[in-house]
């Protein structure tokens, strides 16, 4: 479970760079920003943002939109299914 709390945090941190440049986009010299997503050792996922060298690009960060939200859903159930599981046995032990 540890592994889809880190991806869900490190979306969440892609999301928010996102939100960010497509706030920004008509902003005079503003610099986009570029969110990677990268395995850390021994089990997770850590997001890291740099400027971008590139203009705005509000395409891409839209279909990244869609990405993040892929990712967010795929990590949803097996959290969900690990607090059902811990909730049962809960009830279970009382």
């Amino acid at each position: 479970m540890q592994v889809n709390a880190s991806s869900m945090m490190a979306h969440q941190s892609w999301a928010n760079t996102n939100a960010h440049n497509v706030a920004n986009v008509n902003t005079e010299g503003f610099a986009r920003r570029e969110t990677t997503l990268n395995e850390q050792a021994p089990a997770g996922v850590v997001a890291q943002t740099r400027e971008s060298q590139t203009q705005s690009d509000l395409a891409a960060d839209t279909t990244d939109q869609i990405t993040i939200q892929r990712g967010h859903e795929a990590n949803k159930p097996v959290i969900q299914t690990q607090d059902q599981m811990l909730g049962t046995l809960l009830n279970i032990k009382a």
